[in-house]
């Protein structure tokens, strides 16, 4: 398993994580054997969002002793009420849910206490301006929650989030198809086919704004929603009109700006063993650009995705990156010193292209590698 740091929490998280949202439907001894599978393969984040109790308390004796080895999102304003779920802002029932989650996870502290599920932008305001936002900064101050987060699905929310000072990370929706996607506030509208009709026209640059405001500001994004509901793994339900496998979606991912970790379903031992084998797949494996490029319908004709597929250069850039730099010092007026310092401390950059474009050859959207790369060097000198 590789690690990576969650923004500047001081937090090294896998890359694979454990989305427990479908214990829910199991027992004990069967949350047990998932958890049991993901910590023989290194897996150390999981995010528990359900307020349902038995599901908490199942997870909570799973880990029973060896707490310290995971970091958990936990998240304030996803309550039980009337034996059902309810999305709350009041603080009463908050409370009394959290105190819940706690108790049920048998544990005195959440690593990182998420601001549940804020996809509108008015609503995001009243509460970092209200008596919530005070409630959570009073957890971190006496220790219950080491971090705040915040789970969105909307971009828009997420980059007020990201110049807040305050949100130290995202739970966000990622994945190619949502990627192409404008913003919305309403989440049921990214799973309707209707939504992709004539709407495919390349990465929603607002998601890509976030991504480079993410990188810039030092906020990890952890990732749900990295299958898309499951419907990329179908050519009938895809937008694109071809099927990507669980690794190809784990790797576009985690090629994102910023993102830490991808928070991966799982409803048995098989799923877990299935998602962490992107940890020792092939490039061959991982690779979603050359599906997505011959796809019947996409919208990535032009723009980088880092995928690698231009590798190798031989003058040694590492161009994929490269591009990734450049791209997040274009959205700034500026280019940013610690973009610039990156930059910089790369073994070969830009300015080592010798202009020979076999990596446009090799790249499946067609990319003017070249041209990026004089434009790099300008930019970064």
């Amino acid at each position: 398993m590789r690690y990576r740091a969650l923004g500047k929490t001081g937090l090294s998280v896998s890359e694979i994580g454990l989305g427990a949202e479908w214990l829910e439907r199991h027992n004990a001894e069967e949350v047990k054997a998932v958890i049991d599978r993901c910590e023989e393969h290194g897996v150390n984040i999981l995010d528990c969002w359900m307020p349902e109790p038995n599901v908490r308390t199942n997870i909570g004796a799973a880990i029973a002793g060896r707490r310290e080895r995971w970091i958990i999102q936990g998240h304030l304003g996803s309550t039980w009420q009337n034996g059902q779920y309810v999305r709350t802002r009041e603080m009463g029932p908050v409370k009394k849910t959290f105190d819940d989650l706690l108790a049920r996870l048998r544990t005195d502290y959440i690593d990182l206490g998420m601001i549940h599920f804020v996809d509108e932008v008015k609503e995001y305001h009243q509460i970092m301006e209200g008596e919530f936002l005070q409630y959570a900064l009073e957890l971190k101050r006496s220790g219950v929650i080491r971090h705040i987060g915040m789970s969105t699905h909307n971009p828009a929310v997420g980059k007020l989030a990201a110049q807040s000072g305050v949100i130290e990370m995202i739970l966000f929706s990622v994945n190619p198809a949502f990627d192409l996607l404008p913003a919305n506030e309403v989440l049921d509208d990214y799973f309707v086919q209707e939504t992709y009709g004539g709407a495919l026209h390349g990465i929603d640059p607002a998601r890509a704004e976030l991504y480079s405001l993410c990188e810039q500001n030092g906020v990890g994004i952890t990732v749900m929603k990295g299958y898309a509901g499951g419907r990329l793994f179908s050519a009938q339900t895809s937008p694109f009109g071809a099927a990507l496998t669980p690794v190809q979606c784990i790797h576009y991912a985690l090629t994102r700006p910023a993102v830490a970790s991808i928070m991966v379903g799982c409803d048995t031992v098989a799923h877990v063993d299935e998602a962490v084998s992107y940890e020792t797949a092939t490039e061959e494996e991982k690779d979603y650009a050359s599906v997505l490029a011959n796809a019947p319908a996409h919208a990535w004709r032009g723009q980088c995705t880092y995928c690698g597929h231009c590798a190798p250069c031989p003058a040694g850039i590492d161009i994929a990156m490269v591009n990734k730099l450049y791209d997040l010092a274009t959205m700034q007026p500026e280019v940013p010193a610690t973009l610039r310092a990156h930059y910089q401390q790369l073994s070969a950059n830009a300015g080592d292209c010798v202009g020979c474009k076999g990596c446009e050859e090799r790249c499946p959207f067609g990319v003017p590698v070249a041209s990026r790369m004089e434009k790099a060097a300008k930019l970064f000198k």
